[in-house]
């Protein structure tokens, strides 16, 4: 049994559960994921938004940076990226982060149980190159700011003020993913040479205090990991990833997605996922294009990541051939969609409805510079 099913099936059949060494042993010696039949078969021809995608789903627009979004009056803002979705009732609603220097922030597309837009709006202003983040179990937005002294702003995707959290620490942020077992936020930092970096609530639920730890380990690709508290999580003069000797350096930090006692991140600047055994603090490699045999990888420029309800992880390209790869448990990768015409972009913010049966993401500079945030509708497996 592969490890990510091992360890899926350990956690939903029975909990807390004692392995031995060899059981242990065993579901460690995955290999990255290598070519394999995608799960809803072959992609087909382009639809009408030039969307490549598997029979039984199709695509819609729901907004482009520039114009009101359809059925409301607010302009949907620039350069589209990290995004998440939170129940609202029978509807949801999508949060959106805008990477723009000096004016970034983030918005909101409320949608009814229909999957009709109601209302959008700011949740967001005043910040800067809004890259990625995560969502909080108490149903807040955490949006990341990718500049070298940036900040985490908690959001109310209901569009309550935010609040800007200083003790998560300061440096190029990208991405965020809650662990309510550990009861903490782990953050990706977008540099050659950042950390992964985990926050310990004083109070969970509450993040205005804590304690910043960054993970420590050796420079391989698999091992055991530890973490250290980063003495000084303003940054300044010293920055974070300069505090802590035997931090583990990952080649820019980008996607974070928690679940069932894993935690995986992505880093573009080698195109790898990395999958992290919260159990036993072991980590190890779920993707890397180098490794997959025989090629071409399909997936290159690695970037947004998030989980489907089955538990496939959907990783989004920056650059690459504008595709959305699926992993699959038993470690399979396969295309699931793929975006023609718009090479000079990037696919940002893959989020799932609640109930699994809807994909939202963007394009975040289109065909002509302008972002277009998507939805897929289908017959996901749940």
């Amino acid at each position: 049994m592969k490890r990510r099913t091992f360890l899926r099936t350990s956690v939903l059949g029975t909990g807390a559960v004692a392995f031995s060494g060899t059981l242990w042993q065993n579901a460690a010696l995955a290999a990255p994921a290598q070519l394999g039949p995608g799960p809803y078969g072959a992609l087909g021809s382009a639809d009408a938004n030039g969307i490549q995608l598997p029979s039984g789903f199709t695509s819609r627009i729901v907004a482009r940076s520039g114009q009101p979004v359809p059925g409301t009056s607010y302009t949907w803002h620039s350069a589209p990226d990290g995004g998440a979705v939170f129940a609202d009732g029978t509807g949801w609603i999508y949060v959106s982060n805008s990477e723009v220097s000096g004016s970034g922030g983030a918005s909101a597309l409320r949608f009814n149980s229909s999957g009709t837009v109601t209302s959008a709006y700011r949740i967001l202003s005043g910040t800067s190159r809004n890259c990625a983040g995560g969502a909080t179990p108490w149903n807040t937005w955490l949006s990341c700011e990718e500049v070298s002294t940036g900040y985490v702003w908690e959001c109310d995707p209901w569009g309550a003020p935010a609040t800007r959290r200083d003790a998560m620490g300061r440096w190029n942020h990208e991405a965020a993913a809650a662990d309510p077992v550990r009861k903490v936020i782990y953050l990706t930092e977008d540099a050659g040479d950042g950390g992964l970096y985990r926050f310990i609530p004083a109070t969970w639920g509450n993040l205005s205090t804590g304690t910043l730890q960054v993970l420590t380990g050796g420079t391989g690709t698999s091992g055991s990991f530890s973490w250290a508290n980063v003495p000084d999580p303003d940054g300044s003069p010293t920055p974070t990833r300069d505090q802590v000797s035997g931090m583990k350096v990952f080649n820019g930090g980008e996607g974070c997605h928690y679940a069932g006692d894993t935690v995986w991140i992505t880093t573009k600047g080698d195109n790898r996922v990395w999958q992290f055994n919260l159990l036993n603090n072991t980590y190890e490699l779920a993707y890397d294009d180098n490794l997959v045999n025989p090629g071409p990888a399909p997936l290159t420029g690695v970037d947004n990541i998030t989980g489907s309800t089955f538990g496939d992880l959907y990783v989004a390209e920056d650059g690459g051939n504008m595709e959305i790869c699926v992993i699959s448990p038993d470690d399979k990768i396969s295309v699931f969609l793929r975006v023609n015409g718009q090479s000079g972009s990037e696919i940002a913010g893959p989020a799932f409805t609640p109930a699994g049966n809807r994909l939202y993401f963007s394009s975040q500079r289109g065909t002509s510079g302008s972002g277009i945030t998507y939805e897929i509708t289908g017959p996901f497996r749940t």
